[in-house]
């Protein structure tokens, strides 16, 4: 991308660790390798549900960076002191698949989840993970929680969600449109992109952590997900854009 961001570029290149949910992972991978060339930073990619890095950090582990599947978790952390003031912003905002194995078995509309014609339906785990959520709306909503309840399986983050319909253990399953869109990911043979009225928005916001406050690697690596270029790779793997970086401010006028 050959980005370069003054406020990142320092002297003295750091580390910095970040814990992010698993239906991002495979684009921070994607822009970290930009971020260390840019910036001579160097990331530590931590994945999981939302819920199960939360309660990492909470027992103290050693993160910088939380990018999580929603808004409530960020702010909690805030909130409770974890995380640093001001340094929460929306850097993507998710969409919702679902995704099978089957070419042809995911039809444009969804119709598959009405006819039931599967033994079991892949989804995260509504506790830990937003997208485990976010699919239980979308089954109510449509009116077909009593019928599909009994042939869920519930994978502990989205990530395990991808490698059960892509085993063919859950003929279809509910993930991140990411996942789908992204090379090496779910691979489907056929999927649906969920309306969004359907769910909640899946606002997914980024914070610095208390254990980051003082890391300038950590407050580079926000500022650059931030920036517009980096912005539209994340749009490309199926989200839509959150917060862009605040304009500098404007010249005094000339006497």
């Amino acid at each position: 991308m050959g980005l370069v961001l003054t406020r990142a570029t320092v002297a003295h290149a750091a580390d910095v660790r970040v814990a992010v949910a698993a239906n991002f992972t495979a684009v921070l991978e994607r822009l970290a390798g930009d971020f260390e060339r840019d910036t001579h930073h160097h990331v530590t990619v931590v994945s999981g549900a939302t819920g199960t890095l939360y309660a990492q950090v909470t027992h103290g582990a050693p993160f910088d960076v939380f990018l999580a599947a929603d808004e409530q978790t960020p702010a909690r952390l805030e909130a409770e002191g974890l995380a640093v003031a001001g340094t929460r912003f929306t850097y993507a905002i998710g969409q919702l698949a679902l995704s099978s194995a089957t070419p042809g078995l995911v039809d444009g509309r969804g119709d598959v989840l009405r006819r039931g014609a599967f033994r079991h339906l892949a989804v995260a785990n509504a506790k830990l993970a937003p997208y485990g959520a976010a699919a239980l709306e979308v089954i109510d909503a449509m009116g077909l929680g009593d019928e599909l309840r009994p042939k869920l399986v519930v994978g502990e983050n989205v990530g395990q969600v991808a490698q059960l319909v892509a085993s063919g253990s859950a003929e279809v399953g509910f993930v991140a449109l990411s996942q789908v869109l992204t090379p090496g990911g779910v691979s489907p043979g056929s999927f649906w992109v969920v309306p969004q009225r359907l769910y909640t928005p899946i606002r997914q916001q980024a914070v610095v952590l208390s254990r980051g406050a003082a890391n300038p690697a950590a407050r580079a690596l926000v500022d650059y997900l931030k920036d517009a270029r980096v912005k539209s790779v994340i749009v490309s793997f199926g989200y839509t854009a959150g917060e862009s970086a605040a304009p500098p401010p404007a010249p005094p006028p000339s006497p």
